[in-house]
């Protein structure tokens, strides 16, 4: 009785229109911090932090400082998790939200290379590593908040708004970066000397926001049920980590691999091609156009996103991811050539077209991870898996791409992407289909 009490009062008091809300925003914000750095790494930091080393080594070396915050992840879905899962998802979201927006804004303010010298580099690294940590913890959570009070026939609509997080989070950085840019000039010291600190400084802006809005929402009504049974039936509990590795392996690699090929495009196309596009050597694309080309690829990433997510309350989580892998391998191998014709509208049919595939399988991960997993370990389990896919597929992918593109050709990070969408998709073919189960287990 108290269970069912639970349940159905706790939609009352926080309505679905407010966990949208809540769930995306907090996302938005996270994404935001977290790519921001992406767009630096790749328009700035080789300059800033590693002056001495020249530009592909430079570049080498500013993915090599954006890849830590990959190792960082699984750490943080692990801490988090135990807390989420323990504690409950919204007091383990606003700490991830207070963690990211510190980080970022210290970034902002962290002195370059000619002032301290190596202290720079190092001090970013450990920062970053923050920013790695706490986007660990954000995804598993942002997702529980929105599965968790869903209706089950519209459970992946619902999961996808916190997805909506990194499209609108790639825009608002991209638009930010754009903004300073045309203002201080293209080629202007002042943008390499403070401006790129700006959009870093003013995330402390987005982070209150995001904490007034995650403060006003309830646990979900799923946790609370478990959290109530458990009372009443107490009993020795291990780590939720322990429970979800011993009795659920499976989905957590499988799982993590099946997301590897959405990181790999998704860190490619929002970090990757910015550097890749701009690079004097190369395409030499001015930043305002990369920036700007960006701005639509959010757009594009977002409409793809919400398509596949509403599609996959239809016709199943698994069939969208599927299908998604199953195109990613064509485009993989042509992206490079298209990119290579050197025009600016090559350019963005080749970003458009990347981040599209991304929203395809984005969609409905969302609602997919979280119903692989047991309520007791659900945070745990699903942000373990998430940030493995994320920690090969985003953090690796990207900086073996800049080293083999600069000695094998760009074709040749065609086919390390086309590798990557064939594991995800023989990762996904090992899973259930979910689509409709309950998640109050």
């Amino acid at each position: 009785m108290l269970e069912q009490t639970v349940i159905r009062e706790a939609p009352r008091r926080t309505s679905l229109a407010r966990v949208a809300v809540a769930s995306s925003m907090g996302s938005i914000i996270e994404f935001y911090d977290f790519l921001i750095y992406g767009t630096a790494a790749a328009l700035v930091f080789p300059q800033v932090f590693f002056p001495a080393l020249g530009t592909a080594a430079g570049t080498l070396a500013s993915f090599g400082t954006f890849a830590v915050a990959f190792v960082a992840r699984p750490v943080g879905a692990i801490l988090f998790g135990h807390f989420g899962d323990r504690l409950g998802r919204k007091k383990t979201l606003v700490s991830t939200l207070l963690i990211m927006g510190m980080a970022t804004v210290m970034i902002g303010l962290l002195p370059d290379a000619s002032m301290i010298g190596i202290a720079a580099p190092i001090i970013l690294v450990l920062l970053r590593f923050l920013q790695g940590f706490a986007v660990g913890g954000e995804w598993a959570g942002a997702a529980l908040l929105a599965s968790e009070y869903a209706p089950p026939k519209k459970r992946g609509l619902y999961a996808a708004f916190p997805q909506l997080g990194p499209s609108i989070a790639f825009a608002l950085a991209s638009g930010t970066f754009l903004i300073i840019n045309l203002t201080l000039g293209d080629k202007s010291d002042a943008f390499l000397t403070y401006g790129w600190r700006i959009p870093f400084i003013l995330s402390a802006v987005l982070v209150v926001i995001g904490l007034y809005i995650r403060l006003k929402i309830e646990e979900t009504p799923v946790f609370a049920a478990e959290t109530a049974a458990r009372g009443a039936a107490p009993a020795p509990r291990k780590l939720p980590v322990w429970d979800a590795v011993r009795n659920q392996p499976r989905q957590i690699l499988l799982g993590g691999a099946s997301t590897m090929m959405l990181f790999a495009f998704f860190y490619t196309g929002t970090a990757f091609l910015s550097a890749y596009g701009t690079n004097p050597e190369g395409l030499a694309h001015t930043r305002p156009t990369i920036l700007s080309l960006g701005i639509l690829g959010a757009v594009v990433f977002a409409i793809g996103t919400m398509a596949s997510a509403i599609i996959s309350d239809r016709v199943g989580r698994r069939a969208v991811i599927v299908t998604s892998c199953i195109i990613a391998v064509p485009w993989a191998l042509v992206l490079f050539p298209i990119l290579d014709i050197g025009s600016t509208w090559s350019f963005g049919l080749g970003l458009a077209g990347t981040l599209l595939i991304v929203g395809g399988i984005y969609g409905p991960v969302g609602a997919y991870l979280p119903e692989l997993f047991a309520t007791r370990y659900r945070y745990t389990g699903a942000g373990m898996a998430y940030n493995l896919g994320a920690l090969v597929g985003g953090g690796i992918t990207p900086l073996v791409a800049a080293s083999i593109g600069a000695s094998l050709g760009s074709y040749s990070i065609g086919l390390l992407l086309a590798g990557v969408s064939v594991i995800s998709l023989l990762a996904t073919f090992g899973l259930p289909e979910t689509k409709g189960i309950s998640l109050k287990d």
